[in-house]
C-alpha cells in the first residue's frame, strides 16, 4: 500500500482537525462546565456562543473544503478498512502555552477491533505548535500472534499512531483474506476440508474419506516484523499411516516443497485449490 496516499490524507485530516479545534474549543470548555449552571444560564451561554460564531468571518470556500475533506476521509476509511466507532477526550491540564488531553479511540479494521488510549501534549510558543503523543496503550485482536505483540509494544514505546494504523490495516487485511479463503474452500469441498479451530484459526486440514489416516495440514501464518511489515507465510505438513508410508515416501517428502513452488507460480488460492483436488483424487 503506497505510503504517499496515507501522507496526503493525513495532511488533509490534520488541517481539518486544526480548523475544527479553533471553532470548537470555547464550546467544549462551556460544555464541560455546563453541570454547574442552570438550564437558563446554559441556554444564554449557547446563544451567546452562536452569535459569536455567526459574527466570525470564515473563508468563502470553507464549507466546500470541509465537505471535500469529509468525503476524502470516508474514502480513506473504505480504502484502509479502518472504521472509527467511538472517540472521547478529556482535558486534564490547560495553560496559556500548554494543553494536555486524554484520548480514547476505538474502532475496527475488517473483522478485527482495536482500542487506543493516549495523552496528547500540545506546546505552543510564538513561532510554532508542537504536539507529542505519550502514554500510548494499544489493545487489539490478534490471537496468540507473538509477532503482533512485539510490534504493539514497539508502537507503544514510540507513540507513532500512523505507523500503527498502516501496519494494523495490512495485518487485518491479510487476516480477513485468510478467513474468507478458508470459508470458501470449506463451502466448496465440505467432505475434504476441515477447520479444527474454525474460520479464525491459522490452519486447515485436508482428508480424503477413501484414505483413512492420511491428511495434509496447510498452515497459514501472518508474520509481522518489528517495523510492522506484514507477510503471509504458508507451509504444508503431512500425516500418513504407517501402512502406506513406504509406498509413497518420495511423494510425501516432496509435497511441502512442491506446495511452496505452487504458491510462487499460482498464488495462494490456486495453489490450495490444486492441492485439494489432488487429495480428493487419491484412492
Amino acid at each position: 500500500m503506497d505510503n504517499s496516499i496515507f501522507q496526503v490524507y493525513e495532511d488533509e485530516i490534520q488541517s481539518l482537525e486544526e480548523e475544527i479545534e479553533l471553532l470548537a474549543e470555547k464550546y467544549e470548555d462551556s460544555q464541560q462546565e455546563s453541570t454547574f449552571f442552570s438550564d437558563e444560564e446554559i441556554l444564554m451561554s449557547i446563544s451567546s456562543y452562536q452569535t459569536e460564531i455567526k459574527g466570525h468571518e470564515f473563508p468563502s470556500n470553507l464549507k466546500a473544503e470541509l465537505e471535500t475533506l469529509e468525503t476524502d476521509l470516508s474514502f480513506l476509511m473504505k480504502f484502509t478498512g479502518i472504521q472509527f466507532t467511538n472517540h472521547s477526550k478529556k482535558t486534564v491540564e490547560k495553560t496559556r502555552n500548554r494543553t494536555v488531553q486524554k484520548h480514547r479511540l476505538s474502532g475496527n479494521c475488517h473483522s478485527l477491533s482495536f482500542q487506543l488510549d493516549f495523552q496528547l501534549l500540545e506546546m505552543q510558543n510564538k513561532e510554532n505548535v508542537s504536539v507529542v503523543i505519550t502514554d500510548l496503550s494499544i489493545r487489539m485482536e490478534s490471537g496468540e500472534n507473538s509477532d503482533v505483540s512485539k510490534f504493539v509494544e514497539r508502537a507503544e514505546e514510540c507513540g507513532n499512531l500512523l505507523t500503527f494504523f498502516r501496519s494494523f490495516s495490512s495485518y487485518a487485511e491479510w487476516y480477513e483474506h485468510r478467513r474468507c479463503t478458508f470459508r470458501h474452500f470449506k463451502a466448496k469441498y465440505p467432505e475434504i476440508v476441515t477447520l479444527p479451530e474454525g474460520l479464525l484459526g491459522d490452519h486447515i486440514v485436508l482428508r480424503n474419506p477413501n484414505t483413512p489416516g492420511f491428511e495434509l495440514m496447510i498452515v497459514w501464518k501472518i508474520h509481522m516484523d518489528e517495523e510492522g511489515v506484514t507477510i503471509p507465510v504458508l507451509d504444508l505438513l503431512t500425516k500418513v499411516p504407517e501402512k502406506g508410508l513406504e509406498q509413497k515416501m518420495a511423494t510425501i517428502e516432496n509435497a511441502p516443497s512442491h506446495f511452496r513452488s505452487m504458491l510462487l507460480l499460482l498464488g495462494i488460492e490456486a495453489a490450495i485449490d490444486n492441492l485439494i483436488k489432488v487429495v480428493g483424487s487419491e484412492k
